[in-house]
């Protein structure tokens, strides 16, 4: 029996891992993958407070790991499955075992939005990525098209730049959403070009992308865009939102448009249940405020379980 079961390690997760296994209590933190979450993939992280200049997400993820497990937190790498979450003690059923817990933290995060048309499902991996930190450097002196107008896109743009001969940022409406600190830097680069009012209709190619059919909201004129270099393929970079992994909740925790309703301490409509980072409902997804649920969670279960006692 655990004090605290904390599902999914991103910076939420692990912060909660943190300040849980800090107050002695016995927590354990299940993640199918890697450690660290969305993270991982930004290639510098400049607005979390105290950063080292140059550190990558990797890097900050790898610290916060390394001290939530100085604390004691127990990892186990599994997927869960099923989840019984009503009554004092609290049932996660993985692929591997099941596990029970007094609370529960929910830190699932949200995976990468998919555009929806033809030919994405047939090319991801193919020229087609949601990853620029793990593909950018397959795209050396070629073309790619980034497809978004919010700071993940901007931002892996200004990536992407470092490698690729030109980047065309994909835009539907006619202006940036990302930040002015980070538009600035991408219009002050030369390699980096705007399609604004536009969405992409199809993809196209052979055993790769060759292609993408662009269509403009404002005029309805479509187009197909090739390569203007000497490589045939071209990339695609998708960034235009995510979807928060919270299916296994839909009829357990109440929702909003998928995430997960918290008060202002982490509390679900369930007690002894809380959720955290991008899993929950807010306005601002970002890591430090990520990191803020993990600590108000950990801290909230804390009290909780001193009442049950």
């Amino acid at each position: 029996m655990y004090d605290v079961i904390i599902i999914g390690a991103g910076p939420a997760g692990l912060t909660a891992g943190i300040y849980a296994s800090r107050a002695k209590l016995k927590t354990l933190i299940i993640e199918k993958s890697m450690e660290g979450g969305q993270i991982v993939n930004t290639m510098d992280v400049e607005n979390y407070p105290g950063i080292n200049d140059g550190e990558t997400g990797m890097e900050l993820a790898m610290r916060m790991t390394e001290q939530t497990k100085k604390f004691g937190a127990e990892f186990v790498t599994d997927e869960v499955t099923g989840v019984s979450l009503e009554g004092k003690e609290k049932v996660i059923t993985c692929a591997n075992g099941e596990y029970r817990g007094k609370t529960v933290i929910i830190g699932t995060g949200a995976k990468s939005r998919e555009i929806g048309v033809p030919g994405e499902e047939e090319f991801k991996s193919k020229g087609i990525s949601y990853c620029a930190t793990c593909d950018a450097a397959f795209y050396q002196d070629s073309d790619v098209y980034v497809i978004g107008g919010g700071d993940a896109a901007v931002e892996e743009a200004l990536f992407i730049a470092k490698f690729a001969k030109n980047v065309f940022v994909v835009h539907r409406r006619d202006e940036l959403r990302a930040a002015k600190s980070i538009q600035e830097k991408a219009f002050a680069n030369d390699k980096i070009h705007f399609i604004w009012d536009t969405v992409t209709e199809e993809i196209i190619g052979d055993k790769v992308v060759e292609g993408i059919v662009l269509k403009n909201v404002k005029t309805g004129e479509i187009t197909t865009h090739k390569s203007t270099t000497d490589i045939p393929s071209i990339g695609i970079f998708v960034y235009i939102g995510y979807i928060p992994q919270t299916q296994l909740y839909e009829n357990v925790l109440e929702l909003e448009k998928g995430y997960i309703v918290t008060d202002e301490n982490m509390k679900t409509n369930v007690e002894g249940v809380f959720a955290i980072g991008d899993t929950r409902a807010k306005a601002v997804r970002q890591v430090v405020t990520a990191v803020a649920d993990g600590c108000i969670a950990a801290i909230q279960a804390e009290k909780y379980i001193e009442n049950l006692e």
